[in-house]
């Protein structure tokens, strides 16, 4: 295991398409949801909680080796929204092309000819994960980091946040992103034994419907 390659992978300059996705905060702040620092708190530990909950997992569990095929099925039954399955599939092509570049792995070769147009960018993390010799651990924690920076990156400049307040945000989270990782992590080592139904399924209404409107938006900074 090289904690260098977690570096590598957890990267915000690591190019697998994340600048381009606000993760439901453009919609959000359009709706006055998220006004500041305090309101992209609550905003982010929600996401986290649910959305971000869901990606560890099902990370975590690519990366211990579950047919990935079996985890994109279950990612899909976890996200109602259409656009946010359309968003989860071109940030998982963009993170395959990405992973297979940097760590070339038949499990990818396999996965990205399984999924032409792109498998569920979690389960691509997990298996990126694998392939650059990380464990489910190392796979839930960017999976649970990438849920919560995201919006908090892209409120930066949706309201010209200070970049201090939002890096204060996410680290004042530490500690819950830390609890939704061992959850997560935990949920995965039981897929072994009793199938993906044993993973989270928390659900994030808002994000869905926003994802849904911000989709249908003719102008817009960010693609979801």
């Amino acid at each position: 295991m090289s904690r260098a390659a977690l570096l590598v992978l957890a990267d915000g300059r690591f190019p697998a398409g994340g600048h381009a996705h606000s993760g439901g905060a453009e919609a959000a702040v359009k709706a006055g949801r998220i006004k500041g620092a305090a309101s992209l708190a609550d905003f982010c530990r929600g996401r986290l909680h649910t959305a971000g909950s869901v990606a560890a997992a099902l990370s975590a569990a690519a990366a211990l080796g579950i047919d990935p095929v079996a985890l994109d099925r279950a990612a899909d039954a976890r996200t109602p929204s259409p656009a946010l399955r359309v968003a989860a599939r071109k940030l998982g092509r963009q993170l395959m092309r990405a992973a297979r570049s940097t760590w070339p792995s038949a499990e990818l070769d396999a996965l990205a000819r399984e999924f032409p147009k792109g498998a569920h960018q979690p389960v691509v993390l997990g298996l990126t994960a694998r392939a650059a010799g990380l464990g489910p651990v190392d796979a839930a924690h960017c999976a649970a980091y990438e849920s919560v920076s995201g919006p908090a990156t892209a409120t930066v400049r949706l309201l010209s946040l200070d970049p201090f307040d939002a890096t204060g945000v996410l680290a004042r989270l530490a500690p819950e992103v830390d609890q939704v990782v061992d959850r997560a992590v935990e949920a995965a080592r039981r897929v072994v034994d009793e199938g993906v139904d044993a993973l989270p399924a928390g659900s994030a209404p808002l994000l869905e419907i926003g994802a849904e409107v911000h989709a249908g938006w003719q102008v817009r900074l960010f693609a979801s």
